[in-house]
């Protein structure tokens, strides 16, 4: 609201000086729907580039600034008709930044101007300008019209309360009949117009006429605002008074001859309906509604939810889908363009598509579930399984969530009630038919809130989501025709009842000969372009990609290839823009330079055989790794002792391995009473990260017997296996992973139990050239292959034959001592 208060900050801004024709030169600001009046502060908001060069002008060089009004807003200021001819000297104040690109700054109207040419347009607007004096007269006929405006005045602030207290009372205090006319024409609701008329009338006299005129017609509207109260008022009764606002408004667009605005809406809505071409059950759930809607208040708070309501229900894609692509062909080359290796899911994939193909009525979407280590390419093969087939992709990431309702949506009973994120996704993907991910399955949590992972077991069963409900929906929604793709890292975590849904695919990691052939098809095209290396001639070379991935990674996906590509490519971008040369063969010698130290130098744990000391074959959440797992038997009282971390399970295969050996200690010639004279400590290196799993059966048994026996271990061999009490290898998982973890390690000997010969079906035949492999089914040719013969006596034994020839030399010498002490008492 302008106001005239806090003037004395403007005082010091002199007004603009005229020349010898009487014109000032002054920064234009051109003003948005806006007039600004002498004596009269008023905020300017604007991002118009002209007016904010002008607003900082004016402000840097402390001195006034012109402004008149645009006539069209959407244009700039180039010509003299763009403006209104009059405008007001402005003196500037107190700046504030609305945005980015956005100034406010208080203005204080100092003399009316009239514009007479524009003398610049850049950098800024320059207007030349007359000003035009105020005439002060005293008559007795003015000072009649500044009493009748002032009664006026009091009695729209009387029907109205837009005119704010202070201000009223300030112009009911003036006594200068300019300045009343003036802070009156500021505070009505005039026209655009009808303030310029106003603001160019140079009479005092007329300008107060001017404003009886308006002052008689607001006066008008008021008293009939108040006539239509009344009579809304006579044709309510007490049970309908909640109707009151609707009415009212209803009164006054019949005397505006304009018709009711809500129930144009409804119509609206209802056409919305109509052309959405919903199913039999949602279109009457939607009209129901619609006529709910129809019969409350337009102000009622239930207007909103159910509009929202309808809303969705008209905009999920209930019938509209895409036509699938099902050449066979086409979905191969799509696939293999983006993806290398991974030929199972690709097969899964095709088949897929075939089938549809023949059969497309009678299959079912199937529910398919990626499972690997990070950077294998889950989820980006999924978005080219949406490419191959011609469908819209979305992508839901459940890592993190708790609360069941992010699932099935909130009652519409909740205040901010939503859908769930399954419903609200469809909405964006536009049809019924997309390529659905579910990002993060492993990583759903639990709460007070509810399960989410029960809430899924209906979204991901083909039997059940034809009618999936969602709590805000309240209707069935058909998710059948959705072709979804869940991912993980670790099936551990999914409850059992879900995985039973869920169809799983296994990614493994990559080979090293995988690695680099994804690094030259994919990844080095990728980054080169990425760092604007295109025409620089940068290559690398095998053995440099060799070395990257033996040394400087150790995953079982490429993301972290991907990475140290990238860094490369940056120190070589480096180089370019600062024209310095640089080699543009990449060898394995300039790795170094660009990427530092090698981080994994020891791949191979120990290279001597070691008494206690074996190697094992793990599987983590990157791919496979080695684990070497220590024994010492120290001096004690036979109790064990297991530190690095290690897990239930894992502590429950030590208990086992140790009692195997104790089971047949006699076979291995140790002694019943080691077990009672000594301690076993069993320790797995990288203490910080935790150990579970039975798979570490056969390593542990094969450390713990090596250390009673003192039988070393041959540094060749890893192994992986569960054990029974009784000596039984049994199978475990995960051995793609392991066999190519051992490889990386460069150990050549690998043990595996004779039930898991089946899974060499998914290693490389790379890999499987560079191993030999040695299928055990009991302990006992465990170690066989891994223990070299037993030395001639165990240093233990020597040592204890040593501390007992000491003891019996020491009770010899006590009697010698004894007599001769008796002999020299005798004396």
């Amino acid at each position: 609201m302008s106001n005239a208060f806090g003037v004395s900050e403007f005082d010091s801004i002199p007004d603009a000086r005229p020349d010898d024709d009487g014109l000032i030169e002054l920064p234009l600001v051109p003003l948005r729907g806006i007039v600004i009046f002498p004596h009269v502060i008023t905020p300017i908001t604007t991002r118009n580039p002209q007016a904010l060069a002008a607003i900082q002008f004016g402000l840097t060089g402390h001195r006034t600034v012109a402004g008149f009004a645009m006539r069209d807003p959407s244009h700039a200021v180039q010509r003299v008709e763009d403006l209104y001819e009059f405008g007001t000297e402005l003196a500037l104040s107190q700046v504030a930044r609305g945005g980015e690109d956005q100034r406010s700054v208080l203005a204080l109207g100092k003399r009316r101007l009239q514009l007479v040419s524009i003398k610049q347009t850049e950098p800024i607007l320059i207007a030349r300008a007359r000003p035009i004096p105020e005439r002060r007269t005293r008559s007795e006929k003015l000072l009649s019209a500044t009493q009748r405006v002032k009664q006026l005045l009091q009695h729209v602030a009387d029907l109205s309360p837009t005119i704010p207290e202070e201000v009223l009372d300030h112009i009911l205090n003036a006594r200068d009949a300019g300045l009343v006319a003036d802070l009156t024409a500021s505070a009505l609701l005039l026209s655009l117009e009808e303030r310029q008329r106003l603001l160019g009338t140079e009479s005092v006299e007329a300008r107060m006429n001017d404003l009886i005129a308006a002052l008689a017609q607001e006066i008008q509207v008021l008293e009939l605002r108040d006539e239509i109260n009344v009579q809304v008022q006579q044709e309510m009764d007490r049970s309908q008074r909640e109707m009151y606002l609707r009415e009212q408004m209803r009164v006054i667009q019949n005397e505006l001859g304009e018709g009711d605005i809500f129930q144009q809406e409804i119509n609206e809505v209802r056409e919305q309906i109509i052309a959405a071409n919903l199913p039999g059950e949602i279109h009457e759930k939607a009209l129901k509604e619609l006529s709910r809607l129809s019969i409350i208040p337009p102000m009622a708070p239930e207007v909103g939810i159910i509009r929202t309501y309808i809303d969705w229900l008209v905009g999920l894609p209930w019938t509209q889908r895409t036509d699938d692509n099902l050449d066979v062909r086409h979905a191969q080359e799509v696939l293999d363009a983006e993806h290398y290796g991974l030929p199972k899911v690709k097969d899964r994939i095709l088949e897929y598509i075939a089938v549809r193909k023949l059969a497309a009525s009678k299959m079912k979407s199937p529910i398919l579930c990626f499972v690997g280590p990070p950077g294998v390419g889950k989820t980006s093969l999924s978005k080219s399984i949406a490419r191959a087939l011609g469908r819209e992709f979305v992508r839901v990431s459940l890592g993190g969530v708790r609360d069941e309702a992010e699932i099935r949506g909130h009652r519409r009973t909740y205040i901010g009630a939503m859908p769930g994120r399954i419903i609200q996704t469809m909405r964006r993907a536009g049809t019924s038919n997309p390529v659905f991910v579910l990002d993060e399955i492993d990583k759903l949590g639990m709460d007070f809130r509810g399960d989410p992972a029960a809430a899924l077991l209906e979204v991901l069963d083909p039997e059940q989501n034809h009618a999936f409900s969602d709590h805000y929906l309240e209707v069935p929604y058909d998710l059948s025709q959705v072709l979804f793709i869940t991912t993980g890292n670790d099936l551990d975590p999914i409850p059992a009842a879900l995985i039973d849904r869920l169809e799983i695919i296994e990614f493994t990691g990559y080979t090293e000969e995988e690695k680099v052939a994804i690094s030259r098809r994919f990844l080095i095209p990728n980054q080169i372009e990425a760092h604007g290396l295109n025409g620089a001639g940068v290559r690398f070379e095998p053995s440099a990609l060799h070395t990257i991935i033996r040394e400087y990674t150790y995953e079982g996906g490429v993301r972290n290839l991907d990475r140290e590509i990238a860094n490369v490519c940056r120190k070589i971008a480096r180089l370019v823009a600062e024209e310095k040369q640089y080699g543009r063969r990449i060898g394995s010698r300039k790795l170094l330079d660009f990427l530092g130290p090698p981080l994994y130098t020891n791949r191979r744990a120990h290279k001597q055989d070691t008494v206690g000391l074996a190697t094992g074959l793990v599987w983590t959440y990157d791919g496979g790794d080695i684990a070497l797992i220590e024994v010492s038997v120290l001096p004690g009282k036979g109790s064990m002792l297991m530190t690095g971390q290690l897990g239930d399970v894992m502590q429950e295969s030590a208990q086992a391995a140790l009692s195997y050996m104790r089971s047949r200690a006699v076979d291995f010639d140790v002694p019943s009473d080691d077990f009672e004279n000594y301690d076993v400590h069993i320790h797995l290196p990288e203490g910080a990260v935790p150990k579970e799993g039975p798979s570490a059966g056969i390593t542990l048994a094969t450390a713990i017997i090596s250390a009673f026996t003192e039988r070393k271990v041959r540094s060749t061999f890893a192994m992986t296996g569960e054990i029974t009490l009784r000596g039984k290898v049994l199978a475990v998982g995960g051995v793609k992973e392991k066999v190519l973890a051992a490889r990386r390690a460069g150990i050549r000997q690998v043990i595996l139990p004779s039930e898991n010969k089946k899974d060499l079906v998914d290693i490389p035949q790379e890999a499987l050239d560079d191993l030999n492999f040695h299928f055990v089914d009991g302990m006992q040719q465990v170690i066989d292959h891994v223990l070299l013969p037993a030395p001639p006596e165990r240093q233990r034994d020597i040592q204890r034959r040593e501390e007992e020839h000491d003891e019996k030399d020491d009770q010899e010498s006590k009697p010698e001592s004894k007599k001769s002490s008796k002999k020299k008492t005798e004396s």
